[in-house]
C-alpha cells in the first residue's frame, strides 16, 4: 500500500496535468453536447482520453482531490444544471436531453437526490 501511494507522490506534476485535463474534458464535454450524443459522461470515458486505467485514474483523482470521480463529475453536471435552468430555454426536457440524460425523469431523480429539490424548484431558488 505504501508502495501504491508512493506513486502518487513521485507522479505530482503528472497527476496535476491529469486533473486539469480531465476538468477541461469535463466542461468540454458538458458544455459543447458531447453528452447529448453519448450519454451521461463516466469515469471510464475521463479515463481513455487521459489514457490512464479507471481505477488509476479514480485513486488518482481522489489523491489529489480527496473526491471520487464520479463525484467531481456530478458536482460538475450541477453547476452546469444551475447555468441551464436559469437561462430563458431552461426547460427540463431541454436540459436533460443536453446533458445526456435518456429519459427526463432520470434528470429529475438526479438532481432531486444531488440538491433535494426538483429542478423548477431549484431553477426557482437561483432566480429568486
Amino acid at each position: 500500500m505504501r508502495f501504491y501511494e508512493r506513486r502518487f507522490v513521485t507522479r505530482e506534476n503528472m497527476s496535476h496535468d491529469a486533473l486539469a485535463r480531465f476538468e477541461q474534458l469535463l466542461g468540454d464535454c458538458l458544455h459543447s453536447g458531447l453528452a447529448a450524443t453519448y450519454g451521461i459522461p463516466a469515469v471510464k470515458y475521463f479515463a481513455d482520453r487521459i489514457c490512464l486505467s479507471p481505477d488509476y485514474f479514480g485513486d488518482l483523482v481522489r489523491q489529489q482531490t480527496g473526491k471520487a470521480a464520479q463525484e467531481l463529475i456530478q458536482l460538475k453536471m450541477i453547476s452546469v444544471v444551475k447555468e441551464m435552468m436559469t437561462a430563458p430555454a431552461g426547460t427540463v426536457k431541454h436540459v436533460s436531453e443536453a446533458l445526456g440524460f435518456s429519459h427526463p425523469q432520470h434528470f429529475v431523480r438526479f438532481v432531486r437526490r444531488q440538491e433535494g429539490c426538483t429542478p423548477k424548484e431549484f431553477a426557482g431558488m437561483l432566480t429568486a
